[in-house]
């Protein structure tokens, strides 16, 4: 009436569920593939402040402010090992984050990146998806690679940035 017994009781029950059909089975292969999360942006209202935080109270590693005059943007990243988070801070008037800003005055979460390995495949796929598009080609991004944005209304609420791994 020990463990034994308990796990006797539940050895069907594994061996059930690893028999059983691949959860994803239902989903249509692509030609191509989501990959890692890349990072989370998070607009913030004082920069320096913010790199503060995590450089000095938080102890991460954090880069060099980086001017992006394309996308409106002054980036600093933040290593976190599995992944990391970028500071955005609006570059000109007619920032994106600006205006997000306005309406979140103390900053707020921006978007999600994750990487995929075919951007082109990608952009074409979810056009037929119904899915918007923000541009009509990719720019190319913090990390030097092209990126693109997905509509938030198409996502839940969530911007999305897809990145070219």
């Amino acid at each position: 009436s020990g463990l034994l017994s308990r796990l006797q009781i539940s050895a069907p029950t594994i061996r059930t569920l690893s028999s059983s059909k691949p959860l994803l089975q239902n989903i249509p292969s692509c030609l191509w593939k989501l990959g890692r999360l890349n990072h989370v942006a998070i607009a913030v209202p004082d920069l320096e402040k913010a790199q503060s935080l995590y450089k000095d109270v938080l102890g991460a590693q954090v880069s060099e402010t980086v001017a992006l005059p394309e996308h409106g943007v002054y980036t600093v990243f933040v290593e976190l090992g599995n992944t990391k988070l970028e500071l955005l801070h609006p570059l000109g008037e007619k920032s994106p984050i600006a205006s997000f800003l306005q309406k979140n005055k103390t900053g707020g979460m921006h978007h999600i990146c994750i990487e995929v390995d075919d951007i082109k495949a990608a952009m074409t796929e979810l056009k037929k998806k119904k899915i918007r598009i923000l541009s009509e080609e990719p720019k190319i991004g913090a990390h030097g690679k092209p990126v693109i944005f997905l509509h938030p209304k198409d996502c839940h609420g969530v911007l999305v940035e897809l990145e070219q791994a």
